[in-house]
């Protein structure tokens, strides 16, 4: 017989999950951007009581690994909630876009090598965008044309996957935006030239993460401080590669998010 006692703490983490699945859907409308003959899938939460006649800001989220695919939902697993909350509603009023990355592609144009733990990693320069990191682009701008959309508000944040995605959007659009976060992410220090001076950052990592090792947000960090930038650092003792959950429970950070604003 199947002793059912063992699954019971599985069972309520799906029905957790799927819980706050439903509850972010109900907030974040699915949508899709074609640019020539690419598609991009992406949700998006609107300001409550939007107000075409005002202007909002914009927050670009990208996602881990681990969310890609095609179904234009799992990419809100980690961070939508914290847009979607009853305080973040009333006192960060914001367009919030989530983007989602094709399963077998990422975000930044990188050589990942997972044979071991941490993985390597190596950003090559000078390299084209990927096709996902093209149309987010492509989206951001069409996006910023907006009329209700806060031009000098435009932030970016992603967590793994997506924190290497955030170093390499700021390197390919640094004069779009006015801050942003990258958690337990990597990149190349050496374009930390373009943003460093002009885009305030909040950069997190676990120093026991085991996947991307810590050492990749330092060099970033490190980066960013050659070339005249002061970012924010958060190294978090005990944390592993879910280093995003302890970010998210920062009662500054999108205090501290929304206080930037373009010059």
């Amino acid at each position: 017989m199947i002793n059912l006692k063992k699954y019971i703490p599985l069972l309520l983490l799906v029905c957790f999950a799927s819980l706050s699945f439903g509850q972010d859907n109900k907030y974040f409308n699915s949508k899709f951007f074609v640019h020539e003959s690419d598609t991009l899938n992406y949700r998006i939460l609107m300001p409550k009581h939007f107000d075409a006649s005002k202007q909002y800001p914009v927050v670009l989220f990208l996602h881990g690994a681990g969310e890609r695919g095609n179904d234009n939902v799992a990419q809100l697993t980690h961070g939508s909630a914290l847009f979607t909350s009853k305080k973040s509603r009333r006192h960060f009023q914001s367009i919030v876009i989530f983007p989602q990355c094709p399963k077998n592609d990422y975000w930044a144009n990188v050589q990942i090598d997972r044979s071991s733990k941490p993985i390597k990693i190596d950003f090559p320069l000078n390299s084209e965008p990927t096709k996902p990191m093209a149309l987010v682009l492509k989206l951001m701008e069409d996006m910023v044309a907006k009329p209700f959309v806060n031009k000098n508000k435009i932030y970016v944040g992603g967590l793994s996957m997506g924190g290497m995605g955030t170093f390499e959007i700021l390197y390919r659009k640094p004069e779009l935006f006015a801050a942003a976060i990258a958690i337990c992410g990597a990149g190349n220090p050496e374009t930390a030239k373009a943003y460093a001076k002009s885009t305030p950052l909040w950069v997190f990592h676990g120093a026991q993460d085991n996947v991307v090792d810590a050492q990749q947000s330092v060099r970033m960090v490190s980066g960013i401080l050659k070339y005249g930038g002061n970012p924010n650092f958060t190294l978090y003792a005990k944390d592993n590669h879910n280093s995003w959950d302890s970010a998210f429970a920062e009662a500054e950070l999108l205090t501290w998010l929304f206080s930037n604003t373009k010059n």
